[in-house]
Order: C-alpha cells, then sequence, then structure tokens
C-alpha cells in the first residue's frame, strides 16, 4: 500500500523549488501566476519573510527579503541597478540610518 501524504501551500515559491521537490521523488503541482497576482503575491511574501527575519534574526532571511525586493522591483518594471539609485537619491535627500535616530516627537511652531 501506497501511503501519500499532502501538504497545501498557496504561496510563491523560488523558481527551482518544484525541481528540487522532484528531485526528491515527490510531485508538485504549480501555475503561473500572471502579473497582476504576481505582484499581490511577491508582497505577501514579502510580509512573509520580514516576520520570518523578525523571529529568527537569521541572515538568510535578510537575503530573502532582498530577493523579493529585487523580484517587486523588476515587476514594477525597475532594474536593481535603477532600484539602488533610487535608494541612494534617497539617502542623499534624507539621510541613511547609520546614525540610529528615534524619533520621540515633533513640536510644533
Amino acid at each position: 500500500m501506497i501511503c501519500t501524504n499532502t501538504i497545501e501551500y498557496n504561496k510563491l515559491v523560488r523558481d527551482r523549488i518544484p525541481e528540487i521537490i522532484q528531485a526528491k521523488g515527490d510531485v508538485c503541482v504549480v501555475r503561473t501566476l500572471d502579473d497582476d497576482e504576481y505582484r499581490m503575491r511577491l508582497k505577501m511574501k514579502l510580509m512573509e519573510e520580514v516576520m520570518e527575519y523578525q523571529e529568527s534574526g537569521s541572515l538568510e532571511e535578510l537575503a530573502d527579503i532582498y530577493e523579493v525586493i529585487r523580484a517587486l522591483a523588476a515587476a514594477e518594471g525597475m532594474c536593481s541597478e535603477e532600484l539602488e539609485t533610487l535608494r541612494a537619491q534617497k539617502a542623499v535627500n534624507n539621510g541613511e540610518f547609520n546614525r540610529r535616530l528615534f524619533l520621540i516627537r515633533v513640536d510644533q511652531a
């Protein structure tokens, strides 16, 4: 008798995950997302990876966040270099996070 166990994921995965699953002898079912759902699922994936990083503090999770950000930028028509240029412009205009400043309040005049 063959015993099967089905695990439902229903989430965006990296491109090589299906072949890795198949190499283990398992069978997976995938579909290709259209542009709108792809962007939506990337946003969901970003939140998933951020939560995993918050829980673990793992640098691997930080790398996953970066990969999702790169994919989101590409899905919006922006290459990594353009994203870096935009980041650098914001750093010039607003600064970075090097000084570890924590804004408590603003008393408006």
